[in-house]
Parts: C-alpha cells; sequence; structure tokens
C-alpha cells in the first residue's frame, strides 16, 4: 500500500514548499516502512510506503524526463503487460516499474489495460498537468481539492479538510447516501472535495478540471455452453485465479471466516492454492467472529467445519451487536466521514493485536459474493430476460416454478416483473424514507436516499445485465466508504470483485447462478468437494435485529439523552418529534427501519466530532443544488465554476 498527498501552487514562481510536517503524521500510520518526497516547481509529493510484497521500488518513480508516477496497486496481469511490452520490461521487474513503461508507451490509453485494485497519479511537467485515476472498482481511495490556487490530493481525507485553511459546506447529497444506503463514490461529505470516481481519471491543469471515464463493462453475448460442467469448470478456474491474485505478497494473509458460504469458500480454495503454488504468501490464517447477544447468528458450528477441513483452528473474536454507543471516539481523533467511527470495545483492540503480532499485511474478504452469484432469490431479471426475448414458453414455466419456490401468488410475481420496465428499481437504499427525516430532506434527497433507483430499460443491454451493473455501482458506493486500516497498517482485499471473474458472472445465463429453489446454483455445484458440504447445502444466514432492539431498550435513558438537542436536527435534517417517537417504538420492541436509525446516531456523533474540529460551516440550513448523484461531467463543472469565481475574487 502506498499512501500520497500532494500540493500544486498554480502561482508562477512559487516555489514554497508546503509544509509536510503535520501531513506526515498523518500518512505513516498507512506507511509505516518508508518514505519519499518530491518537490519541483511549486509541486509537492509526499510518499509512505507500506510494502504488500517484496522488491517494491521507491516513490515518486520517474518515467521520463518531467514525468513522476505515484502507484498504489497490484497489478494481476503484469505478465501479459511484460510480453507486450517486450525488452523494456522484466517479468521480474516491480508493478510501479511496469506500470510506468506502459504509460510510457500507450500514455493515458494504457489505464484499461490495467487489471487489479490501484489508484495513481502521473505529474507531467512539460504539459503542465496532472492525472489522477483509479481502477474500475475504486477501493484505493484517492481524493482531491481545488480552488483558485491550488490542487491538492491525497490517499487519506484528513490532510485535504484539516489544512485547508477553510471550512466546507456540508455535502447534503453525501449525507442523503449514508441514511440509505451508502453515498455516491465520487462524492465527499466536504462540498469542494471530490473523490476520483472508479474507472475514471481526471486530468488537471491551472485552468481546467477534466474527468472521463476510460473503462466499463460491455454486454457481451450471452456464453452458451454444452452442459452445466463447463460453465463450472470455468468459474473454478477463474475463481481460482481471483484468490491466487491476493495471496501474492510477502507477509501472511489473514482471512475472514464467518461461516457463510463467500469467506468459506475463499478460505478453501486459498488453502488448495498454496498446496501447489510457490511464492505466494508464507501462511494463510482466519479471524472469526461470534456473538451471544443473535440466538440465530451461531455461525461457530460451520466455522468449524471449515477449520477441521483446513487441520487447524483460526482465531475467533466476540463482539458485541447491542450496543449502539460502541462507536464513540477519543475526542483528539479527527473523524473525516461517518465511515471512520470505528468500535473501540475489547473486540477492536483484540484484533488489532492479532494484525500486529501475527505480521498481516492483507485482509481477504468475502464482500460481494452474495450480491453476484445469486445469494438473493431475485428471479426478476432473468424474467425480465426471457420476456424481452420473446421466450414465451420458458418465461410461463420458470414463472410457474419461481412463484411455487417464492410461495408467492403467481399474480403477484407477474406484476412485480412489469413494474420494474416501468418503476425505478434500486440496488439498495431505503423503500421509504423515514418519517422522522425532515420533508425538505427526503424530497430534495430522495434518489441518495433510495439507493439511486433507475428503471429497466426494455430494450439493450439486456434486463440482467442492466441489474448487474446497477449491483456493482451500489458495491462501489460500499466499498468507497470503508476507511484504510491504520496502526496497525493493512489492505482489505475482495477475491469475488475481481475484474474478470465479474465480466464471466455477467456473461453467464442468469439461470446458472440461481434457479427455483437454490440459491448461488453454480457456486453451490462448481465447488462441491472443495468446501464442505454442510456449508453448501445451508440456508441463507439469519439477518441479525435481536441485538439492536435489545441495545435500545438496555440503552434508552443514554439515547433519550442524544436524541435531544440534535445537530443534525438543528440544520434541518432530523425532525426530533418524529425521531424521539421512533426511539419508543424500537424500545417497545416495534419493527422500525433500524439501519437509518442506528446511523442517525453515527451521523450524529460525526457532526459533533465535526464542530470540535471545526471543518464544516455554520449550523444555518444548507440547501443542496441538486438531489441527482454527480456525474463526471456535473463533478468537472462545478469545480471549474469555483475556479473561475475564485479567479475573479482573487483567491
Amino acid at each position: 500500500m502506498t499512501v500520497q498527498f500532494g500540493s500544486w501552487s498554480f502561482r508562477r514562481g512559487d516555489n514554497q514548499s508546503f509544509g509536510f510536517s503535520r501531513v506526515r503524521e498523518q500518512l505513516t500510520p498507512y506507511g509505516p516502512d518508508g518514505e519519499g518526497h518530491f518537490r519541483y516547481e511549486g509541486i509537492d509529493i509526499l510518499v509512505h510506503y507500506m510494502y504488500e510484497s517484496a522488491g517494491a521500488e521507491r516513490q515518486p518513480y520517474e518515467i521520463g524526463p518531467g514525468l513522476f508516477l505515484t502507484w498504489d496497486g497490484r497489478l494481476d496481469n503484469r505478465g501479459d503487460l511484460a510480453r507486450e511490452l517486450g525488452d523494456t520490461v522484466h517479468a521480474s521487474d516491480s508493478d510501479v516499474a511496469i506500470v510506468a513503461a506502459a504509460y510510457r508507451q500507450w500514455d493515458l490509453a494504457c489505464l484499461p489495460r490495467l487489471i487489479g485494485d490501484w489508484a495513481l497519479s502521473v505529474w507531467n511537467s512539460q504539459k503542465h498537468e496532472l492525472v489522477l485515476a483509479k481502477d474500475f472498482l475504486g477501493t484505493r481511495p484517492l481524493f482531491y481539492s481545488v480552488d483558485g490556487v491550488r490542487i491538492q490530493w491525497s490517499s487519506i481525507l484528513d490532510p485535504l479538510v484539516l489544512f485547508a485553511g477553510r471550512r466546507f459546506p456540508l455535502n447534503r447529497e453525501y449525507l442523503a447516501g449514508w441514511f440509505g444506503s451508502f453515498p455516491a463514490s465520487s462524492l465527499t461529505p466536504y462540498v469542494g472535495v471530490y473523490s476520483v470516481p472508479p474507472a475514471s481519471y481526471v486530468v488537471i491543469r491551472p485552468n481546467s478540471v477534466e474527468i472521463r471515464e476510460f473503462w466499463r463493462f460491455e454486454e457481451r453475448a450471452v456464453l452458451v455452453y454444452g452442459k452445466d460442467e463447463d460453465y463450472e469448470e470455468q468459474f473454478r478456474e477463474l475463481f481460482e485465479q481471483a484468490v491466487e491474485r491476493r495471496l501474492r505478497t510477502s507477509f501472511p494473509v489473514l482471512a475472514e471466516l464467518s461461516g457463510g458460504m463467500d469467506s468459506s469458500s475463499i478460505v478453501c480454495m486459498a488453502d488448495q492454492i498454496l498446496k501447489s503454488h510457490e511464492g505466494l504468501t508464507p501462511r494463510l490464517d482466519t479471524i472469526s467472529y461470534y456473538s451471544p447477544d443473535e440466538p440465530n447468528w451461531n455461525e461457530l458450528p460451520y466455522i468449524s467445519k471449515v477449520e477441521e477441513l483446513r487441520g487447524r483452528e483460526g482465531m475467533h473474536l466476540q463482539i458485541q451487536t447491542n450496543d449502539i454507543s460502541s462507536a464513540d471516539s477519543a475526542p483528539h481523533v479527527f473523524l473525516a466521514t461517518p465511515g471512520s467511527l470505528e468500535p473501540v470495545g475489547q473486540a477492536d483492540l483484540e484484533f488489532r493485536n492479532i494484525l500486529k503480532s501475527g505480521g498481516y499485511r492483507v485482509l481477504l474478504s468475502g464482500i460481494g459474493g452474495d450480491e453476484v452469484l445469486g445469494g438473493v432469490p431475485a428471479p426478476i431479471p432473468w424474467l425480465a430476460d426471457l420476456l424481452v426475448s420473446g421466450r414465451w414458453a420458458r418465461l410461463g414455466a420458470e414463472l410457474i416454478a419461481w412463484a411455487l419456490a417464492l410461495r408467492v401468488p403467481l399474480a403477484s410475481l407477474i406484476h412485480d416483473l412489469l413494474a420494474s420496465f416501468i418503476l425505478a428499481q434500486p440496488a439498495s437504499g431505503l423503500a421509504q424514507p423515514p418519517a422522522w427525516l425532515s420533508q425538505d430532506f427526503r424530497k430534495t434527497q430522495r434518489p441518495a436516499l433510495c439507493g439511486y433507483p433507475c428503471r429497466t430499460k426494455l430494450f439493450r443491454p439486456r434486463p440482467s445485465f442492466q441489474d448487474n451493473l446497477r449491483t456493482l455501482e451500489a458495491l462501489r458506493r460500499q466499498l468507497s466508504c470503508y476507511p484504510l486500516f491504520a496502526n496497525p497498517a493493512c489492505r482489505k482485499l475482495y477475491p469475488y470483485l475481481d475484474r474478470d471473474l465479474l465480466a464471466f458472472l455477467f456473461a453467464v445465463p442468469p439461470d446458472q447462478l440461481l434457479r427455483p429453489g437454490q440459491r448461488r446454483s453454480l457456486m453451490r455445484r462448481a465447488l462441491a468437494g472443495i468446501v464442505p458440504q454442510e456449508l453448501l447445502e445451508r440456508r441463507r444466514k439469519a439477518f441479525i435485529i435481536r441485538g439492536p432492539l435489545t441495545a435500545v431498550s438496555w440503552q434508552f435513558p443514554v439515547l433519550a439523552e442524544r436524541a435531544t438537542g440534535m445537530l443534525s436536527a438543528s440544520i434541518g435534517i432530523l425532525l426530533p418529534g418524529p425521531f424521539v417517537a421512533a426511539l419508543e417504538q424500537a424500545r417497545c420492541g416495534e419493527r422500525i427501519a433500524m439501519t437509518p436509525f442506528i446511523r442517525a446516531f453515527a451521523i450524529e456523533r460525526w457532526f459533533q466530532n465535526a464542530a470540535q474540529w471545526r471543518v464544516l460551516l455554520g449550523l444555518e440550513p444548507h440547501q443542496s443544488r441538486s438531489s441527482r448523484p454527480q456525474t463526471a461531467r456535473d463533478c468537472a463543472r462545478e469545480q471549474f465554476s469555483w475556479l473561475g469565481e475564485s479567479k475573479k475574487e482573487g483567491r
């Protein structure tokens, strides 16, 4: 992992170096292995490293005269690129050396060729421009801000906000995204500070900001094989490749093992890979979480099945699911986003001690498997494919089979199918924003609150592919909100969201992934004999709700006190009366929209932290300019407008 901070002054002849002592304090916990510093004609770049493998190059890396690259990532197709580049590189070269050679040869056209998890910046002194870019998923953070005299960019938000010399208006659309599901991946809580969008690059010059998408999943013809076994074989190969790519490290790897199919499959596949492949991680260990507060969340029997297969026991952490107030942080810690709130209980301390003592720098996660492999029995996209392709006989048979499997009336299923073409469908979010949010906030920010829903188009691309893209965008929003690990530094990786694996899953017939009465059909069939059968046959994991409801009852006096005089209410986001009424409903055991309710307390703690650090403008109401998610063009237009206004006012 490489974290960076850069500052570029637009003023001619400004050679004054940006004060990096405070920035260095921010970056060091994420990059404890070394530092690189570059300075040239008004530009300063500070880099800190956490080596994930041996032989990493120091950065910024000089591509050519006046051309410098800072790379944070893992290059999965390094062998293919080395062959294409010929004698300019060798297969044993570092990732950054191969990326630099690709940039020399193809310029920005190299970006779609870079497969892996990555973010990069390129400073070109001859063109007097800065390029910032991210891979298709966007898990490696990279933020930037532009005003009339300079641009700053950083792998973490903190220095862009703390050392800006000004306070920021609150981005209400970002906040609405937190209530509903997760915010748009290009936004931050601060108006004027942006995140580089996934699969996009930002070109910044003294008088312009340009954002362009460089890659996207294109609809491919549906893969039609002769028999199920052909799909199963290709899935196994691509899944093995996805896991193997994330085991390429010189340090031990820690894998989450929850007892579900996703994490268990990663661990079992990784064990098979490590038996026959050299040059990968020296060791794979597992960490599992359990809670006595949730009687329906007893994963230990399933965890033990995987541990028996491995021949050794992993580490187990007991966590509390019934403590709504457990995410309080020390007052001297700045929380850049609501996602920065972290538990400070015993389980968190134990987890950090495990990372330190084991020397882990990679944590494998099963996030994404449920969404892309048919974990939720949602047949509508497949039925819509049959409808638009005119396969009436197959559509009738599937409607009957799914109505029986889901135990719903056939008419209800037909209604849902037709409604998908008429009504906007969210991949995630709130079906109906809670009444305790202010009417103005619900009205202006409804798209963000509801997960940016969109209607399925009747014609191309096929409905199931449209649904896949919605799912991918929801995952991008989710992952963009996860903070980086520090103290100790560690990188979280997601095998199910491998680009090549997703391309295959987006092209297979949907009935390979999901069949009536059988979730994850392809996964279950393909991994038989690799994953314990008890896990392949288990039912969907229980949804955790008892703990939070019990917590409201236990902590009602504390929560009721916190609900009085909330900053969220003073700036017109919450309605105090209805919010306290919802708190009373939860105390009595009534079902409410629990996720936005719990997040309201987390957001309030974040507001109080922001007020303490004086990073947000006052508590006066702030009307959001747009209820739509900002596109790349919107972001560029807003930034260019800001830049022009700043120059006019002499800022």
